[in-house]
């Protein structure tokens, strides 16, 4: 039976804050009208946003704080007066069962910190990870973990990770058998790290999971669409999202230098306005906006700071579909069959 989604939004978090916040929760209630929302934050900037979507003010209970964490904040500087912020009240609203999940476009790392400290890491998980979705030339889009929560990994982190990452992957885009792979910088099985190594042996060994290992991927194989899960340390995954997001801004730059460059080319660019848009739309980070802490005994998503209405309209969207497809119990009963099929 599909859980009935209650979200709770971080008003005051990301670059613009409150207005597209609700802009963005508002547009995601258009077309899921059984969503409903507690907006934690500014109580009089949010019922002056809400005058402008009376839809979402229909929907929604407001929590008031004044208390906000900066982009500056560190973690622990967070942690510190997460009882009196707009993200921090957020996540106790998913701790006390208040709400299914939780959305924030603030600080990564106080979002991480105060969410593990709130519901704390699974049973059989030592560290929750960051997962996101991403575009590839194949069918699917492919999931990416871990993307900046642990810099530095274990063999048993990144097996852990792999079996969240194939959870996800079936949870988010209906696969039966995600394929999962390691990033590395060969395919051999020589080639890597020990932890990289030693994660593809036990990944192998592995029996009765609902995915596939495929071995390792290389950097240049990211987008291909090859695979449906790629793992690796948050430090080696940061750098390949930043990497990503570039490489889609230095592309879309350049097409729009070359097509503005003389008469000629903006003839051109007229013509093949079609197969421009087209492109544009697939390098749009807000088409792929919102990464979930895996590992955690409750949903807590990241949109990105600079995430347009439409962003946190898709952020909010992958929140409901994780809390309805009730991906906590998926991550649980994938890593209890894992341990046991380790044990065996």
């Amino acid at each position: 039976m599909a859980l009935t989604p209650r979200i709770a939004i971080d008003a005051m978090g990301g670059d613009v804050g409150v207005r597209v916040m609700l802009a963005g929760a508002a547009m995601a209630r258009h077309k899921h009208d059984g969503l409903r929302f507690i907006l934690v934050g500014d109580e009089e900037r949010i019922k002056a946003a809400l005058d402008s979507h009376p839809n979402l003010r229909a929907a929604s209970d407001i929590i008031h704080t004044d208390g906000v964490v900066s982009g500056e904040d560190k973690p622990s500087q967070a942690l510190r007066k997460a009882k009196s912020t707009s993200m921090g009240l957020a996540i106790d609203a998913v701790k006390r069962g208040d709400a299914g999940g939780a959305v924030s476009a603030g600080n990564t790392g106080a979002l991480m910190a105060m969410a593990k400290l709130a519901l704390r890491t699974m049973p059989g998980i030592d560290r929750p990870a960051l997962a996101a979705l991403l575009p590839t030339l194949g069918d699917n889009d492919v999931v990416m973990l871990d993307l900046g929560a642990n810099t530095d990994c274990d063999a048993t982190n990144l097996t852990q990770f792999a079996v969240m990452g194939a959870a996800y992957a079936r949870t988010a885009m209906g696969l039966e058998r995600p394929r999962v792979a390691l990033l590395n910088i060969g395919t051999e099985e020589l080639k890597g790290t020990d932890e990289i190594r030693d994660a593809a042996a036990m990944l192998r060994a592995a029996k009765g999971l609902p995915m596939e290992f495929t071995g390792f991927i290389e950097g240049d194989k990211l987008s291909r669409g090859d695979v449906d899960v790629i793992v690796h340390d948050g430090f080696s995954g940061n750098i390949a999202l930043k990497t990503i997001e570039g490489t889609a801004r230095f592309v879309t730059d350049l097409l729009r230098r070359a097509f503005t460059s003389s008469t000629r080319s903006k003839i051109g660019f007229l013509i093949s306005r079609p197969a421009t848009e087209l492109l544009r739309h697939h390098l749009d980070p807000n088409n792929h906006n919102g990464a979930v802490f895996l590992g955690l005994n409750g949903v807590v998503l990241k949109s990105h700071g600079s995430a347009d209405a439409k962003g946190v309209a898709n952020c909010v969207h992958l929140c409901a579909e994780l809390i309805e497809k009730d991906i906590t119990r998926q991550v649980t009963e994938d890593l209890a069959n894992f341990r046991s099929g380790a044990a065996a």
